[in-house]
């Protein structure tokens, strides 16, 4: 993937993270999906293909 600009994406984290800053957050920007440590906002983030990103969830979901 090429450099992105995610300087206005959108960040979200799980509903199920709570308020103790340790969280995945995650980003949909264009055709990239973006994630990034919550503890470190303005670190690198990993940038994934939007296929990328769903085989990931769903060998999260498998393996639970």
């Amino acid at each position: 993937m090429h450099d992105l600009d995610l300087t206005r994406a959108q960040w979200k984290r799980s509903s199920y993270s709570g308020n103790s800053g340790n969280c995945v957050e995650v980003a949909q920007f264009g055709q990239a999906i973006a994630i990034r440590d919550s503890k470190e906002p303005e670190g690198a983030a990993l940038v994934v293909a939007p296929d990328e990103w769903t085989s990931f969830c769903t060998g999260i979901k498998m393996a639970i």
